[in-house]
């Protein structure tokens, strides 16, 4: 679509108050979701974790959310929400980033009731600066660097821009440019042939901008297909729109060329929710529609290629299904005694943490990385003011600290990276004791455990020496893939043995929603014909994507 001269001069002739910046902010997040597979698919790691598109999208969301209703034209204020809401609504590494970048910008026109060029340049030169703040250890070739060169090539521009408009334009571009500059700055991008995930996102957003005001559409992604694998319909349920009461999946070979324009529009009159995936010439199409239309994708596809699979499910029943499953009885905390907040993938797992003592399990992991606010809302109205966090996930531990300091109770953000290591920690906990000593326990307790993790490649690539084709088993040992292998138990026997398993005393497998009882117990009987003097214990996780989680002691 080529860009709308005249509705260009006309908005720059309107100066961007707190209205106009609202409908920016607006541009961002719908751009940001309309490619939101695009950054999910940026994966150093061929894991099923790709959540970064997902994660800065529902902060913007909630960002949105939070000035939707807001009728100010007062700059300052607007933006001031903006922050407010991205904090609050901040998930993962990238979504809590993005809400620093936010707050430095809010920070930027606090006193302002307009943004012209100079304004633009302060704001963007306080996210860059509270961004970089924000993070303990900041690293070259991610969002953080996006944010600077962006910011600094603001700066650069202030003297000739005409106006912020100017400024926005010479932003997008240094965005880009620096987006497509970190595998050179971070080796492991480069070895993994992606760009940084988050930096890409954080350049859809000001491009999101930069189209509404040039005209162009919002609402059609820079790539409507990506590969089978990296399809994340798990996350789709999060977007369960009023009124989109069926999920509909077909798998189908196009009789021709398959016109995806055509394709996408056809599907938007349908419902909602849309994607769609590409491997050796079978496409797959998921789509969310209401009770009446829950035929009519079937029927399209149909016309238009081979259908060889179907699967249609009640989104409803399913979240109902959800909600019934996690009813669990958890600790009853005393006033003045300890709350442990858990972050949990599986419903088995949160039995386990509830068997052992927490007040509290916010539902959580890979691909689903909760809020700033989930987190909060899980230990304020615990009757202590006493609480400690087990992330449990190296990308939510951000967010957790971020939930300590909005809150006034005292809360300590112990640094779990793995389920295993938020289950050694709470063998540390004693109820009355004194918080910050039980928290230093949990702490050292972290290093008592190694974490072993299987699951299935989402894509080929070749990572410390370790080649690995898309749909083969790859192991993980404390977060680094270690093993490619051609079965579930192929992967579980070589991670043991990089895990050097026989100078252990204890293996726990924690078998995901995929696997079988059986089939795990049958794995740890091999286990412990090879490793007899090993004790494996066998329970069941029930967290999606990984067969097992393994806790070595």
């Amino acid at each position: 679509m080529p860009i709308d001269t005249a509705r260009v001069e006309t908005l720059r002739k309107r100066p961007i108050d707190g209205q106009v910046f609202k409908r920016l902010i607006d541009a961002g997040v719908t751009w940001l979701r309309t490619n939101k597979d695009i950054v999910n698919s940026l994966n150093v790691f061929p894991v099923p974790d790709g959540d970064t598109g997902t994660n800065m999208t529902l902060t913007l969301q909630s960002a949105w959310n939070e000035i939707k209703d807001l009728g100010t034209r007062n700059l300052a204020e607007m933006a001031s929400a903006v922050s407010k809401g991205a904090l609050m609504g901040a998930r993962g590494n990238s979504g809590v980033i993005t809400s620093q970048i936010l707050r430095g910008f809010s920070r930027g026109v606090h006193d302002k009731s307009v943004l012209d060029k100079e304004t633009l340049v302060k704001a963007l030169v306080e996210a860059r600066d509270t961004a970089y703040k924000g993070v303990v250890r900041p690293v070259e070739g991610t969002i953080l660097t996006v944010i600077k060169e962006t910011a600094n090539a603001a700066e650069a521009a202030l003297g000739s821009a005409k106006d912020a408009y100017e400024i926005l334009e010479v932003a997008v571009r240094a965005a880009d440019e620096a987006v497509k500059n970190t595998p050179e700055l971070l080796p492991v991008l480069k070895q993994a042939g992606v760009v940084d995930s988050g930096g890409k996102g954080l350049f859809f957003i000001l491009e999101g901008m930069l189209r509404h005001i040039q005209g162009e559409s919002l609402e059609t992604p820079m790539m409507k297909v990506q590969p089978m694998s990296a399809m994340n319909l798990q996350d789709a349920m999060e977007e369960v729109e009023e009124g989109q009461d069926y999920e509909v999946v077909v798998d189908f070979v196009p009789t021709g060329e398959l016109d995806l324009d055509t394709f996408y529009g056809k599907l938007e009159e349908m419902g909602t929710s849309i994607q769609v995936g590409e491997g050796d010439g079978m496409y797959r199409m998921h789509i969310h529609v209401p009770t009446e239309n829950r035929y009519v994708p079937i029927d399209y596809i149909m016309g238009i290629g081979t259908v060889t699979k179907v699967a249609i499910e009640n989104l409803l029943a399913q979240m109902d299904d959800i909600q019934k499953s996690s009813k669990i009885n958890f600790a009853t905390v005393e006033p003045g005694h300890i709350a442990v907040v858990v972050v949990s993938p599986g419903a088995g797992l949160d039995r386990i943490f509830a068997s052992l003592g927490v007040a509290a399990v916010v539902a959580g992991g890979q691909t689903m990385n909760p809020s700033t606010q989930d987190i909060l809302s899980s230990f304020e109205n615990l009757p202590t003011d006493k609480v400690i966090i087990l992330p449990n996930n190296k990308n939510i531990i951000m967010a957790a600290n971020q939930a300590r300091d909005v809150t006034v109770k005292q809360v300590k953000v112990v640094p779990t990276r793995t389920v295993p290591q938020g289950l050694a920690a709470m063998l540390s906990l004693i109820p009355d004791g004194d918080v910050d000593s039980v928290a230093e326990k949990m702490t050292k307790a972290i290093s008592n455990v190694k974490t072993g993790e299987i699951t299935v490649a989402t894509r080929s690539v070749e990572i410390d020496g370790v080649v690995v084709k898309e749909g083969q088993v790859i192991a993980l040992l404390d977060g680094k893939l270690v093993v490619s292998a051609e079965t579930v138990e192929q992967g579980v026997m070589e991670l043991l043995e990089k895990a050097d398993a026989s100078s252990h005393e204890i293996v726990s497998l924690f078998y995901g929603e995929g696997m079988t009882h059986a089939e795990a117990n049958r794995i740890a009987d091999v286990i412990r014909k090879k490793y007899s003097a090993l004790e494996v214990e066998v329970q069941e996780g029930a967290q999606p994507h990984y067969q097992f989680i393994m806790s070595i002691e």
